[in-house]
């Protein structure tokens, strides 16, 4: 890995940003299954292979009512032919955001191997019994935290915050079984689907998966 520059060595804050060493990584030969799920799956199982933490970690980006962007750090929970699947609470900002505008991005980077995925389109919110399955596996304390109704709001008071814990942990140990109602499974039902792999000759690979219909259409785009 090349030596990182210290910032003490540059006049400003451009230079020094721009002599940050980039793209260091080697990925495996690029091999486009048929569909972008399946090409998803292989890099991310290549990822799990070569140690990165978190893999399956991701971008998801939306719009507020204003049509102001916004973006948060979570987590896939599933990759099917329906699309790209993550969760929340649907009264959380994100929540409410793809009440107004059910579209968003999702955008994964593997920094180890070089490799990015981005994800765009319509967001469906999945029938109960999905959602239910996935609010059921989390951890007991991710649900009582998950169900307490308030993400995103001030803290005024930290007591408060312990107390509604704890007696939605007294809920779920009553019911083991219990289920917020307000717990979605959404879906990223893509439209298009770019893949990008670096090259250190700025030769950057980019494949992208267009839907046409009901088939995917692949292209190759310029660097």
């Amino acid at each position: 890995m090349s030596e990182i520059a210290r910032r003490s060595e540059f006049p400003d804050t451009r230079g020094w940003i721009r002599a940050l060493p980039t793209f260091a990584a080697s990925a495996p030969p690029f091999e486009p299954a048929p569909t972008p799920q399946e090409t998803f799956l292989r890099w991310l199982t290549e990822a799990v292979q070569v140690g990165i933490a978190e893999p399956h970690a991701a971008t998801l980006s939306t719009v507020d009512p204003s049509g102001r962007p916004d973006a948060r750090m979570l987590l896939i929970k599933d990759v099917t032919d329906d699309g790209w699947w993550f969760s929340g609470d649907d009264r959380s900002p994100k929540g409410r955001q793809l009440d107004a505008t059910p579209a968003a991005a999702l955008t994964v980077y593997w920094r180890e191997l070089g490799r990015q995925v981005r994800v765009r389109g319509p967001v469906l919110a999945g029938p109960p019994e999905v959602c239910a399955r996935d609010f059921r596996e989390r951890s007991v304390f991710a649900r009582a935290v998950a169900s307490t109704g308030h993400q995103s709001e001030v803290l005024a008071d930290p007591a408060e915050y312990d107390r509604l814990v704890q007696e939605r942990l007294a809920a779920l140990e009553h019911d083991p079984d219990l289920v917020s109602s307000h717990w979605t499974a959404w879906c990223v039902a893509a439209e298009m689907v770019e893949f990008w792999q670096a090259d250190a000759g700025r030769r950057h690979l980019r494949h992208r998966y267009r839907r046409a219909g009901d088939r995917w259409v692949a292209e190759e785009l310029h660097p």
